[in-house]
């Protein structure tokens, strides 16, 4: 759906919009020049022309208030986790793929202020411009009504989908990220092997190993070689970075 059009945005259409995040995020702000602000991209501002702010200092402040009420959400419930739980699937919970996908399925982005260019660039649909109005909307509550509004919001709309977030498997492509890691390092590409299969051809078993600089540092199961890589590679990432940092605090 093409959002409001740049420039010209009247009072009746700023009530619409007050309503339209009503219902989708269950917040009624009171003040509208602040969840303007959070709507508008850069692009608009700039088009616009008229000194009005847009939404990357409130995107900033944002990215804080969900983390920390994140954060707060999984100390309280999951006394079990230790430190790399926590970060981890806070990570999860807040990266861009996640807010793109709830922004995405609230229809927020039908919202977002853009000039025709950026519209025209598909960036209505980009996911950075769509995580990041997610932010600054919750920036935007957290100045209108306070920390418990925002806590209210980020409860409905992140932390309500833990679940869905959590178990998607698309999530994180701890492939790329391997290599990455090992590129950064000046180290080959990492070899996957697969060690084994057991199975019907209909429901085939895979066990994965990884191999980075000669040695295998993970291993995955799974039901295609793509899962069973993918839990290789995280299991790689995982035992390649606690040693670096054991090596550090040695050395440090």
């Amino acid at each position: 759906m093409a959002g409001l059009p740049a420039g010209r945005i009247t009072g009746a259409d700023y009530d619409k919009i007050v309503g339209d995040v009503y219902q989708k995020f269950g917040y009624l702000f009171q003040n509208k020049a602040i969840l303007r602000q959070a709507l508008s991209h850069r692009s608009h501002t700039r088009l616009t022309n008229n000194n009005a702010e847009s939404n990357e200092r409130l995107e900033f402040l944002g990215d804080s208030i969900l983390g920390m009420i994140v954060s707060e959400y999984l100390y309280t419930n999951f006394p079990d986790y230790d430190e790399g739980d926590l970060t981890k699937t806070k990570s999860l919970l807040v990266n861009e793929s996640s807010l793109s996908m709830i922004g995405k399925e609230s229809g927020l982005q039908e919202l977002i202020l853009l000039s025709p260019e950026e519209e025209k660039s598909g960036g209505r649909m980009r996911s950075s411009i769509i995580s990041d109005a997610m932010e600054s909307v919750i920036g935007a509550v957290y100045l209108d009504g306070g920390l418990n509004a925002a806590r209210m919001v980020v409860h409905k709309m992140i932390v309500s989908r833990m679940g869905q977030i959590l178990s998607d498997n698309n999530q994180r492509n701890f492939k790329g990220e391997l290599l990455e890691y090992l590129q950064a390092r000046g180290e080959a590409v990492p070899y996957y092997e697969v060690v084994s299969e057991s199975g019907p051809d209909h429901d085939k078993i895979f066990n994965i190993a990884v191999h980075t600089s000669g040695k295998v540092t993970g291993s995955g199961v799974g039901q295609s070689k793509k899962e069973a890589e993918q839990k290789a590679a995280a299991a790689s990432l995982e035992h390649l970075k606690k040693n670096e940092r054991q090596s550090d605090s040695q050395t440090g």
